[in-house]
C-alpha cells in the first residue's frame, strides 16, 4: 500500500476533540509515497485516558500546540499500532514519552512500518491489554497484520485502523488528486471495507467473528466517527462485499 517514511515534523491537523468520556480524537494529514505517486488524505488518532494515563492508537504527529493539549490530558503510557500500514509516527511518541509500543508480530517493512524488534508488547487474542475494560480482536486471514481494539464503554466501541474506513466525502486534508482517485476506486463511503479486504485477501469469517462482538460505535484511522449504528453499517458493508465476491 505504499512507503511511509517517518517525518521529522507535524503535518496539518485539527485540535483534539472529546468523543466519549475519557476518549478523544484528532484528525490530521497522512502523506504516503507509492512509487512515483504521492497519496495525501486524512488520518485519525484515538486517545484513551484511564486515570492520568493515556493510550495513543493510530498515532499521528502533533505540532507543539497539539502536544501541549495532549499533555494536558495526562501522561502518555501506551502506543498501539493496529495496522501494518501505519506507525510512521510511533517512534516519535515512544521516544518522547518512553511509552510502551503494542504491536502485532510481523509488522515489518514489507507490510508497512517498523520491525518486530521495536515492539514492547505483542498484541495477541486474549492476551495483555493496555488498560482495563478492553480486548483485542486479531484478523486471522489478512495477508498483512491487523487488529481491532474493543472498548467496553458506551455500549461498545471499536477502534480500527485500515480494515474499516468511514470517509463520507473527501475532507480538507485530501489532495485533489487523491480525492479523485479514492472516489474512483470506491474508497469513499460509510463503513467501507472493500479496498482493504481486496488488498489483503481477507475472508468473510474474520468479519463474522468481529460482528459477534457487541458494539455501537466505531472510531477508524480514516474518516468520521460512527456513532450509535456502527454494527448495522458494518454488517451492511460485509454483506455487500462478500455477496459480490461469492
Amino acid at each position: 500500500m505504499g512507503d511511509r517514511s517517518m517525518l521529522d515534523h507535524a503535518l496539518p491537523h485539527e485540535e483534539i476533540q472529546k468523543i466519549f468520556h475519557d476518549i478523544f480524537f484528532v484528525i490530521g494529514t497522512s502523506i504516503t509515497h507509492h512509487g512515483e505517486h504521492v497519496i495525501q488524505h486524512s488520518s485519525n488518532m484515538t486517545i484513551v485516558r484511564r486515570g492520568d494515563e493515556l493510550t495513543l492508537i493510530n498515532t499521528i504527529r502533533l505540532n507543539e500546540k497539539g502536544l501541549q493539549q495532549l499533555e494536558g490530558l495526562g501522561m502518555v503510557k501506551n502506543i498501539i499500532r493496529l495496522g501494518a500500514f501505519h506507525g510512521q509516527d510511533d517512534a516519535f511518541y515512544r521516544n518522547r514519552y518512553r511509552a510502551k509500543l503494542w504491536s502485532l508480530k510481523g509488522m515489518k517493512e514489507e507490510c508497512g512500518q517498523g520491525t518486530d524488534s521495536e515492539m514492547d508488547v505483542e498484541i495477541v487474542p486474549n492476551g495483555q491489554t493496555p488498560f482495563s475494560g478492553c480486548c483485542f480482536y486479531v484478523f486471522e486471514t489478512s495477508s498483512c497484520p491487523e487488529a481491532v481494539l474493543h472498548i467496553d464503554q458506551e455500549g461498545g466501541i471499536l477502534v480500527v485502523c485500515d480494515c474499516v474506513k468511514n470517509w463520507l466525502s473527501p475532507d480538507q486534508f485530501f489532495s485533489a488528486t487523491t480525492a479523485q482517485a479514492h472516489q474512483q476506486e470506491g474508497m469513499i463511503g460509510p463503513a467501507n471495507i472493500a479496498f482493504w479486504c481486496n488488498a489483503c485477501g481477507v475472508k468473510r469469517s474474520d468479519f463474522s467473528k468481529l460482528l459477534s462482538l457487541s458494539f455501537q460505535h466505531l472510531l477508524s484511522a480514516h474518516g468520521e466517527p460512527i456513532r450509535k449504528n456502527a454494527h448495522e453499517l458494518l454488517s451492511i458493508s460485509v454483506k455487500r462485499q462478500y455477496s459480490a465476491n461469492s
